[in-house]
This record gives C-alpha cells, sequence and structure tokens, in this order.
C-alpha cells in the first residue's frame, strides 16, 4: 500500500493508504485512514545506511539477490520491490517494473512522517545497526523521540539504552523480566526500573493476570513512559485482533493500544 491524502470540504487534510493497484482495479483492499502508529523493518546496508524492508533475503520480493549488507543504499534504489509480489501463488505477479526506484531510505521515512509515532524493527539486525540507527536518532528532540519505539535485536536494544536511557524499547527479555518483578511486587504499587521507557507486548490472557488490570494497570504504566499493547493468542507470529468479532474480547474502557494486522476489517466508521 501506498501513501495517500484527499481534502475535505472545510479544508482539512486526511492521510490514507492506498493499494497501489486499486486504481488499475487490481486490488479490491479498501483505503484506510493513516490515524495508527507505524511500524517499519530496517536493514543494513553496505554503506552503513539503513534500508526500510521486510525480507532480509532480496530474492523474496525483489529482482535482487543476496543481503542487503552486500548492497549500497544507491544500488538497491535501482530494484524492482514489486517484483516477487503474487496474490495468487505465482501465477501472476501484477507489480512487477512498478517498483524500481521506490526502496526507502530511513532518513526518507523520517521526513514524510515527522510528527508520526513509529515502530522500528531492527530485523536481522545486531549492535552495529543499532549504532547507525542511533545516527538517525541522536539529534532528536526529546519530544520527537519519545514518538519512537524500538525493537529487535537486544544487543542492539542495549546500545540504544546506554546512549539515552529514555529511548522506549520492547524487549522479549527485557519484558520478561520487568513484569516478573511487577508481578511480585505490583500489589505494593511499585512499579520496576526495568518496565521504564517501555513497549509491552502481552497477550490478552495473560494480561488479566496483571496486578490492577486493565485500568490502573494501563495508567502506571503510562505514568513511566511505557506502552502497553495487548495481543491475541500466545504473542506468536504477529498474532492481533483481526475481525470484528475479537474486538469483543477487549475490556470495556480499555485505554491501551491493540496489536492488529487487518486494520481494514477492524477499523471502526
Amino acid at each position: 500500500m501506498v501513501g495517500d491524502s484527499g481534502t475535505s470540504k472545510n479544508g482539512n487534510t486526511y492521510y490514507y493508504y492506498t493499494c497501489k493497484g486499486h486504481r488499475a482495479h487490481k486490488c479490491s483492499k479498501m483505503r484506510v485512514q493513516q490515524d495508527w502508529i507505524e511500524q517499519l523493518d530496517v536493514q543494513l546496508t553496505k554503506d552503513n545506511q539503513l534500508a526500510v524492508f521486510h525480507d532480509y533475503d532480496l530474492s523474496m520480493r525483489t529482482n535482487g539477490t543476496g543481503a542487503f549488507s552486500d548492497w549500497n543504499m544507491a544500488d538497491l534504489k535501482k530494484l524492482d520491490i514489486g517484483y516477487g509480489y503474487t496474490a495468487d501463488n505465482g501465477q501472476t505477479y501484477p507489480f512487477r517494473g512498478q517498483g524500481v526506484g521506490l526502496m526507502p531510505e530511513l532518513g526518507e521515512v523520517l521526513a514524510a512522517f515527522p510528527n508520526r509515532e513509529l515502530l522500528i524493527h531492527i530485523n536481522h539486525g545486531d549492535v552495529q545497526t543499532g549504532q547507525v540507527l542511533w545516527s538517525y536518532l541522536e539529534n532528536m528532540s526529546p519530544e520527537r523521540l519519545n514518538q519512537i519505539t524500538v525493537y529487535g535485536d537486544e544487543n542492539a536494544l542495549k546500545y540504544l539504552r546506554e546512549q539515552n536511557s529514555d529511548i522506549r524499547v520492547l524487549s522479549i527479555e527485557r519484558l520478561k523480566q520487568a513484569l516478573l518483578k511487577y508481578e511480585l511486587w505490583g500489589w505494593t504499587g511499585y512499579i520496576p526500573e526495568e518496565i521504564k521507557n517501555m513497549e509491552l507486548h502481552i497477550p490478552l490472557k495473560y494480561a488479566k493476570l496483571l496486578w490492577g488490570w486493565p485500568h490502573k494497570f494501563v495508567a502506571r504504566m503510562n505514568s513511566v513512559n511505557t506502552r502497553v499493547v495487548i495481543v491475541q493468542g500466545n504473542g506468536k507470529w504477529s498474532e492481533g485482533f483481526d475481525t470484528v468479532e475479537s474486538l469483543q474480547e477487549i475490556p470495556k474502557g480499555y485505554a491501551g493500544y491493540i496489536w492488529t494486522n487487518r486494520i481494514d476489517k477492524v477499523k471502526q466508521p
């Protein structure tokens, strides 16, 4: 999907995501409003830039081959990122030839979304990726940095927190340690240091066991710059609230975030 916008009669501009094949009648996916956190994956290139792309192996989606670490950013921009897309198990490839030069570099994304909340995934990265990411973040204002959350490689996250302890991170290792301490002492109102400045992705069936769930718990986390996100199932494979029916499971008055992979299905009018 690609960015789109429209202006209402009163002059307000609204931003959307639209399937690239919509106008050519190759895609029936409805346009969805851009009013949620943007999640993106970054890959370290040969010349120490960060490309925004999900797959580590270029041959999975593009007309290139190999890892990002084998390519400079300028050469990655010559690839066709729509080359490998298929919705019918390889019978057709409707976007081939339409995605040349469209692979974004992280700086371009930050410039395009200067006021958006971003969830940055260090995909297949290491501490070097964290060091390069810090070069993008280090001159941000505290207000802008507060809109950024980073997750992925533990060593990269450790490096980022050493540079700035206020950076919000999502870490499975930190999550387990923090919630264990909270379960032991949460009844007293104590909030462990480990749980501060984090993003917590918690399966709903486990969240119900937390002290003060849901209202008091979410309020406590908000007070220490920690975002609460509930997911479905066991939290594996990006399980989200992906149907209108699944939304009925969310506690009434819940003031945190939910994870969904199908905003087009669950978006309320």
